[in-house]
């Protein structure tokens, strides 16, 4: 049975990292969600981190981390246009023989404002990532290895792979665009082509083995219902090779105190047959965090009992400060 076992998770882990790493709060990770979404916030300075963990019921959890650092430039020349740019540092392990996928991107893009007051706003965005992959070889065991009453790990194997890990050059490419409705109705829509390469992943020195492409499409509609609460829907759609993911999302938001932008927000998202997920969130000034939670019901539960993941995220905006020079004139009295 425990070999039975290992079989699976080792499989499991393999099938899950053949997609890609993902999050619920896709909202606290917009540049692994499209490259286009680089610089496109209102400030100078953009930081962020976010963390996953899931399946802790079953034997060996899975848990990814996210780092993305973002800075604004205006061109030359230019009063309204941006150009963004930003790094992306990704690391996420799964199963018994800890696969796992480090993935470091640089991001550039260009937004263009269609309108003089920056109510249309188009961006265009490109990554470039450096990403490796690969697993514990002395995690595994085979076969061979039982005599068929005892195991022996220093028995061979009788397996042999060239290496156990591969690394490879990634590029993503996307587009957005938000319009904002009186100031107060805000929709965004993005959508992105990951890994345009096609990038060959293999441990046997063969070209067989290729990461699929993968489109996203995002979707936001915010707006407000009082003086005091917003309505925020989101809608995520991914599909990659043969398989697709669809996450609805609907919250309020409730504020505290608006000139101190300091509010909480509530709701739920629902991943298609394979979890509910609830979440929450906070935002002080320029600071921003949230928390979430799935409840998984798809046919895993036997394994996870209905345990999915827990996700935390905290991202804060910077504005330069400008010195301000006080330019001194002669009083006129004693010209």
């Amino acid at each position: 049975m425990k070999k039975a076992l290992l079989i699976v998770f080792t499989s499991l882990s393999i099938f899950i990292n053949a997609q890609d790493i993902h999050f619920s709060q896709f909202n606290g990770s917009l540049l692994n969600l499209n490259p286009a979404f680089t610089g496109f916030f209102n400030g100078d300075y953009r930081v962020g981190a976010i963390y996953r963990t899931q399946w802790r019921a079953v034997p060996v959890p899975y848990s990814t981390v996210s780092f993305s650092g973002e800075s604004r430039i205006r061109p030359v020349m230019e009063r309204r246009d941006m150009a963004g740019i930003g790094l992306v540092f990704n690391n996420d392990r799964a199963g018994d023989t800890r696969y796992h996928t480090t993935q470091l991107y640089l991001n550039g893009s260009y937004i263009y404002s269609a309108k003089e007051d920056s109510s249309l706003l188009l961006s265009g965005g490109l990554n470039l990532g450096y990403c490796s992959v690969g697993f514990d070889y002395n995690r595994m065991t085979f076969d061979n290895q039982h005599d068929g009453l005892n195991y022996n790990q220093n028995a061979p194997t009788g397996e042999q792979f060239q290496w156990t890990n591969d690394n490879f050059l990634d590029i993503n490419f996307g587009v957005a665009g938000q319009y904002l409705l009186n100031r107060k109705q805000r929709f965004v829509l993005g959508t992105s082509i990951h890994h345009l390469n096609a990038p060959k992943i293999s441990y046997q020195g063969n070209d067989v083995s290729k990461l699929d492409r993968k489109s996203s499409t995002y979707a936001q509609f915010v707006t407000p219902l009082n003086q005091k609460i917003d309505l925020i829907t989101e809608l995520l759609y991914n599909r990659q090779g043969k398989n697709n993911e669809i996450v609805p999302h609907a919250s309020l938001k409730y504020y505290l105190n608006k000139d101190a932008n300091q509010s909480l927000m509530g709701g739920v998202s629902a991943r298609a047959v394979d979890a509910f997920i609830l979440r929450a969130g906070y935002t002080y000034k320029n600071l921003q965090a949230g928390v979430a939670y799935d409840i998984n019901y798809s046919k895993f539960t036997a394994a996870t009992n209905a345990r999915g993941a827990f996700e935390i995220y905290i991202i804060h905006i910077f504005f330069k400060k400008y010195q301000t020079i006080i330019k001194k004139k002669p009083c006129p009295v004693f010209m």
